[in-house]
Formats: structure tokens, C-alpha cells, sequence
């Protein structure tokens, strides 16, 4: 029986996975220097200058897209091509396709990155970006879907593995949250306004921002953690069962979450409740996928004292379990009424963006870049070691101090007097956020000086390396 050669083997194909992995890296330097920016603006609002498009309110949409879509974007389609041809042993389908995916998410960032500091916006949380770029989102997006489908549909083993599961849900629930979130009437190049209006547009709105949280920012980065977390380990997955029932669990309750923004507002009591409810429900599945992750490591707890990669990896699933305790909480009306408009809810996110998805994409990316480079590892695992604790302590400083100014923000807010006037002015609330403004800054500082180690050590990793041609295995060398 005739073979193929080494040489005529077919390859995975890769080029886009290298691309998007570096550019992950970039964005993430550029996003957490935009987020230190307006923190010390909050501290010391002269820096701005007196320049309007360095002002917090232009800056700061500007950071949570170069965050959230820049960083995390890049990093969720890396992996995600990385992991389908892996787990479906296939090259992927119309790769030139998925290298005009990379242009064309380079190009909406770099409209983001100058339409937001101009001012152009639609001021929607998380879709700011006028009705131009949000084609062009459209058009990427639907690109992505062909090559990430495409590809499972012609994969070479019958079962699909479970991170794919959470990889196709996260994309196709986006793209149905984009288009519909963006319907927009257009007046100009530059502008348009909303085809909803008044309290329909919130509440499509805040279905839009709360699944975008639970799509793009959890769905997508729990493929990541079914995957590259037994790798690291090499260990397989605690509990398949387990991360099946995950799966459906979270999909179905994410999507009927989005109503706890909007209590005490105009949207109906019972749609509030409902929020509330589904919020609370969401607990379950959250916490079940944490502790599948952590109990993968199983008779492996001691790698964790020496693999740098794996400590992002388990840490990223703690901050996970934190956030997913502490955002249901928060949808409880009564605790609501204490936390929201307070920096508690900024504490809140920033666990769940610095320490669930920063730390997983790190972690990934430690593993992913230097086998796109044919290296066994990081070009210095002493400089990942580093980057990890101070990472970490500057999640924490950045946290605490928010949700102490938080809580001290809402019991000032709602002290009065006997006679039913207000015990403190805002003004001094303010000035008694001051101390905690400067210690987010320096946690943020930290964050930054961790994501500048990062990138030092894949420009080196990178210089060292070569680019890998990794051959696709056979199904009967792959299940040998």
C-alpha cells in the first residue's frame, strides 16, 4: 500500500494563526497603555491637555475596544483556527479566506482607533463604532463563520470536540448580537441614529452589551480553556460529561441575562426580574465549567509550582469563578441598588477582562507562539514567571480599590439626614475616591509593565525561531 511522503503530506494551515497571535500581543500593549492613560486622567484630569480627542470620554470607548475587540478579538481567532484544524485534523477550509479575515479585523481596528478619538460614535456600550465600520464587522464576521464551519464540515474524525462547541457559539451568537444591536438609519458618512428608540433601544442594547460578555468575552475563552489547559497539563479533561452539560447550560441562561443593567429604569419590573432570575441561575454553570477546568490538573497539581503557563491558565479560572459569583450577586435589585454607577461595577469587569480573559489569552498564547516558531518553549520562561506575578498583583491592587470605592461610593450616595437631605455632596464622594484612583493607576501600571515583558519575550521567541510547517497526521497515526 503506497504512502504519502513527509514532503506531500498536507499542512495545517497556519500563516493566519501566526498572524493573529502576534497581533494579539500588539494590541494588548496598545489597549493597556490606552487603559492606564484614562486612569490617570480620573486622577489627574489636567493631562488631557485640554485636547478633545484626548479626552476621557473619547479615550475611553477607544480602550474598551482596543481591549475587548483588538486584544481579545485577535487572540480568540488565533486560537480558534489553531484549535478547529487540531481537533478536526484538517487544514482549514478556504485559508485564503481566513488570511482576509486578518486584514479585514486589522482594518476595524485601526477605524476604531480613529473614528472614537474624533468622536464619531453611536455611544452604545461595546458598539460605538458607526454604521461603516459595523459592515465591515459584518462582512469579517460572516468570513469567519465560512472558514471556522467550513472546516469542521470537512473534518477527518467523527466527533467534534468540545471547545469547538463553545468556539462556534461564541461566533454565531455575535454575529445574530452585531447585526441586530447595529441596525442604525444613517444620515451621514460619519453618523447615524438608532432604528429603535427610547426603551427598546436599551433593552436591545443591554441584550446586545450582557451577551457580548457572554459570548465574545466567555464562550469564545472557555474553547480556549478546554483545549489549551489539558494540553499544558497533559492531562485530559476532567469531566467530558460535565463540560457538555457546561455548554448547554451556559448558552440557554446567558441570553436572558442582559435585563439586570437596566434596574430601577424605565424597562418593565418583570423583564428586571427575569434578568435577575436567569442571572442567578447562570451560578451553576459557571462555577460547573471553573471547577472542570481546575480539576483537570488532577495528579498534576505539582506542574503548577514549575510551569509558569500553567499558573496563567488556573488563575485565569479562578478570577473566572470570582466574576461569575460576584455578577449574579450584583443582579440582586437590593445589592444593585447599593452598586450600580459606583466603581464596583468597573472592579467587577476589570476581574473578569484583566483576570479571566487576560490571563487565559496569555496563558494560550505562551503556549501557542512558540510551536507557530518551531521552539519547545518561550524564548525565557524566568521573564513568563515574572510577567505572571506582577500581572496578578496589579489585577488585585486594580480590583481592591475599586470595590472599596465602590461600596464607599453607594453608602455616601445614600446616607441622609433626619430631614431627608443628602449627607455628603458628590463632590465629596469624589475626593474620597482620590486615594483608591491612584492605587487602580498603579495596578493598571503593573498590568501594562507585564504585557511589556510579554511582548519582549515573543519579539525574542520570534527572533530565535523559524516558521513552523507542521504536517496534518493521519487519523491512524493521530489515535495511535
Amino acid at each position: 500500500m503506497a504512502t504519502t511522503s513527509r514532503s506531500t503530506a498536507p499542512v495545517y494551515s497556519d500563516d493566519p494563526v501566526r498572524w493573529f497571535a502576534l497581533a494579539t500581543v500588539v494590541w494588548g500593549v496598545v489597549g493597556m497603555l490606552v487603559g492606564v492613560i484614562i486612569a490617570a486622567q480620573l486622577t489627574w484630569p489636567d493631562l488631557n491637555l485640554g485636547i478633545s480627542w484626548l479626552s476621557y470620554g473619547r479615550l475611553r470607548p477607544l480602550h474598551t475596544n482596543a481591549v475587548i475587540f483588538a486584544f481579545g478579538g485577535c487572540a480568540l481567532f488565533a486560537t480558534s483556527y489553531h484549535v478547529v484544524q487540531r481537533t478536526c485534523q484538517t487544514p482549514l477550509f478556504a485559508p485564503w479566506l481566513a488570511k482576509l479575515t486578518f486584514v479585514g479585523w486589522q482594518l476595524v481596528i485601526l477605524a476604531a482607533a480613529v473614528s472614537l478619538p474624533l468622536g464619531m460614535t453611536q455611544g452604545k456600550e461595546y458598539a460605538e463604532l458607526e454604521w461603516p465600520i459595523d459592515l465591515l464587522i459584518a462582512v469579517v464576521w460572516v468570513s469567519y463563520a465560512i472558514v471556522f464551519f467550513g472546516t469542521i464540515g470537512i473534518r477527518k474524525v467523527r466527533h467534534i470536540y468540545v471547545a469547538n462547541w463553545f468556539f462556534g457559539a461564541f461566533i454565531i451568537t455575535v454575529a445574530l448580537l452585531h447585526i441586530v444591536n447595529s441596525v442604525a438609519i444613517p444620515v451621514s458618512l460619519t453618523k447615524s441614529y438608532s432604528a429603535y428608540a427610547g426603551v427598546q433601544d436599551a433593552m436591545v442594547q443591554w441584550w446586545y452589551g450582557h451577551n457580548a460578555v457572554g459570548f465574545f468575552l466567555t464562550a469564545g475563552f472557555l474553547g480556549m480553556m478546554y483545549y489549551y489547559i489539558p494540553k499544558q497539563a497533559e492531562r485530559p479533561v476532567y469531566s467530558y460529561r460535565l463540560s457538555i452539560v457546561h455548554f448547554w447550560a451556559l448558552i440557554f441562561t446567558y441570553m436572558w441575562a442582559g435585563p439586570h443593567h437596566l434596574h430601577y429604569t424605565a424597562l418593565p419590573d418583570w423583564a428586571q426580574s427575569v434578568g435577575m432570575v436567569f442571572s442567578l441561575v447562570l451560578l451553576a454553570p459557571s462555577w460547573g465549567g471553573m471547577i472542570n477546568g481546575i480539576m483537570t490538573l488532577s495528579g498534576a497539581w505539582h506542574k503548577l509550582r514549575d510551569d509558569p503557563i500553567l499558573k496563567f491558565l488556573i488563575v485565569s479560572l479562578s478570577f473566572y469563578g470570582m466574576s461569575t459569583f460576584e455578577g449574579p450577586m450584583m443582579s440582586i435589585k437590593t445589592v444593585n441598588a447599593l452598586s450600580h454607577y459606583t466603581d464596583w461595577t468597573v472592579g467587577h469587569v476589570h476581574s473578569g477582562a484583566l483576570g479571566w480573559v487576560g490571563l487565559i489569552s496569555m496563558g494560550s498564547m505562551y503556549y501557542l507562539i512558540p510551536r507557530l516558531f518551531g521552539r519547545k518553549q518561550m524564548y525565557s520562561v524566568r521573564a513568563i514567571e515574572m510577567h505572571f506575578w506582577i500581572a496578578t498583583i496589579g489585577i488585585v491592587l486594580y480590583i481592591a480599590a475599586m470595590w472599596i470605592a465602590g461600596v464607599m461610593q453607594g453608602l455616601m450616595w445614600r446616607a441622609i439626614n433626619p430631614d431627608g437631605t443628602l449627607v455628603y455632596t458628590f463632590v465629596e464622594s469624589v475626593k474620597a475616591t482620590y486615594p483608591f484612583y491612584v492605587t487602580r493607576l498603579l495596578g493598571g501600571l503593573l498590568y501594562l509593565g507585564g504585557m511589556l515583558i510579554m511582548a519582549w519575550n515573543v519579539v525574542m521567541t520570534v527572533r530565535a525561531g523559524k516558521v513552523a510547517v507542521m504536517p496534518v497526521p493521519t487519523v491512524a497515526a493521530a489515535h495511535a
